[in-house]
Parts: structure tokens; C-alpha cells; sequence
């Protein structure tokens, strides 16, 4: 993530917090675990130009069509702070200080001069995970939640047929409901199911500007059990 949206999102947690202090709003802070499942359906490579497989024309090799899926469990945590605007609407700011990441995927291409087969294999690491949200409480246990997300995406290749591809940054949005329960000294639990959908991205070869990937249909589903304490 940039140093510019690193900032925006700081400026904004910020400013939750001091308006929140200046009006004598609540303030909730505290962690969370979450584990789920996330998949990357939507990917695909594609050749353009001249290329001895293709006759000259664009090549597009689908993770689908080859039968990878490129998928991982993930296990993460995070800390969140939030302003409790009244009884019912909250809004806050959510953290991962590290990484999700996918399993290995393959594939080959016959080479463009030797003829051979080549093997290129790559996974996806989502890192920078930052959220900002709104949850609306529907009683004194359950409340709604939506989002957005800005993360980083990392491509972790190894290309037989040469180039690396560049990071790239992504958004999304993620739903979630939830129930919550009041403990003793301020303190709360929390249980949540949630839905992540982040947007599509496109990085080109840096060595061969004929090659690109595009990484899309990245969703996620999780549980996630947070414990803080309101001030």
C-alpha cells in the first residue's frame, strides 16, 4: 500500500478518534483472530505478439481451463479500533500486520526459440489487509457490518520463460454479521461471519511487455472471534 493511502487511512482513524473524544463518544479497541477460506478463480495469462505456440496470435492460458484454482486456508490477526457513535451505529478501522497466502500453482508453455518445455509456477500473497467499516447493531447482540478493503497483492513467480511481474495494490469490500457479548470491566466478545470480494488487477512482464496477468475473483470466507474493551 502506498504511502498516500497509509496516510488517508491514518488521517481517518485519527479523526474518528478525536471527534469521538471531543463529542464524549465511546471508543472501542482491541484484537481478533480469523480462519477461512480464499480463492483466486479468475486468473489468466495472456500472450500477445508473435509466439511459436500460437502462430502469431494471442495466446490467453485460463487457471481454470487447466484445472488450478489457485486457493489457501488462512489463519490471521488484527487489531481494530472504532468510535460507537450511539447505541446502534459503530465505525472503525481493522489492521493485518502480515500475510495470506495461496497454494502454488503451475503451468507450462512451450518455448518461443529452443522449442522445450517450460515451467512456470506462481502464488498470491495478499498482505496490507486494511479495512475501514460500519457496523449497524440490530439489538444489544447482533449487528450488521460492511466494509472496504485495500490491500496489497504479491505474485510470487517462478517463470520458466523469463520476467518477473510487479506488485500491485487492490480494493474490495467485505459483509459481515455477528453477535456480541457485554463481560465484566468494559470488556466484550465478539463472533462474526464474514464475506470478502476484492476488485481485478492487471500487471504486465517487466522484461516482456507481451506477457500480462490478471489476477480476479478473489473472494473469501471467514469466522472471526474478537475481544476488546470499550472506554
Amino acid at each position: 500500500m502506498n504511502n498516500l493511502k497509509k496516510i488517508t487511512l491514518l488521517f481517518a482513524s485519527f479523526f474518528m478518534i478525536n471527534s469521538a473524544s471531543a463529542a464524549d463518544f465511546g471508543m472501542n479497541f482491541g484484537g481478533s483472530l480469523s480462519g477461512g477460506l480464499f480463492s483466486v478463480d479468475g486468473a489468466k495469462e495472456v500472450f500477445s505478439g508473435s509466439h511459436s505456440s500460437s502462430g502469431g496470435s494471442t495466446v490467453t492460458k485460463s487457471a481454470s481451463s487447466e484445472g488450478d484454482e489457485a486457493e489457501g486456508l488462512y489463519g490471521l490477526g488484527s487489531v481494530f479500533a472504532e468510535v460507537t457513535l450511539d447505541e446502534k451505529f459503530v465505525v472503525g478501522i481493522d489492521y493485518v500486520p502480515h500475510a495470506i497466502e495461496s497454494n502454488q500453482v503451475s503451468n507450462q508453455q512451450k518455448g518461443e526459440i529452443s522449442g522445450s518445455t517450460l515451467n512456470n509456477t506462481a502464488e498470491v500473497h495478499v498482505d496490507e489487509i486494511t479495512t475501514l467499516y460500519a457496523a449497524y447493531y440490530f439489538n444489544d447482540n447482533f449487528y450488521g457490518k460492511a466494509g472496504v478493503i485495500q490491500a496489497d497483492v504479491l505474485t510470487k513467480e517462478v517463470l520458466g520463460t523469463g520476467g518477473v511481474y510487479p506488485n500491485a495494490e487492490i480494493d474490495g469490500m467485505v459483509f459481515a454479521v455477528g453477535y456480541e457479548r457485554d463481560l465484566n470491566a468494559g470488556l466484550f466478545v465478539r463472533l462474526e461471519a464474514s464475506y470478502m470480494d476484492l476488485d481485478g488487477v492487471t500487471v504486465t512482464n517487466s522484461s516482456d511487455t507481451t506477457k500480462s496477468v490478471t489476477v480476479d475473483g478473489v473472494q473469501g470466507y471467514g469466522a472471526k472471534l474478537s475481544i476488546g474493551k470499550s472506554f
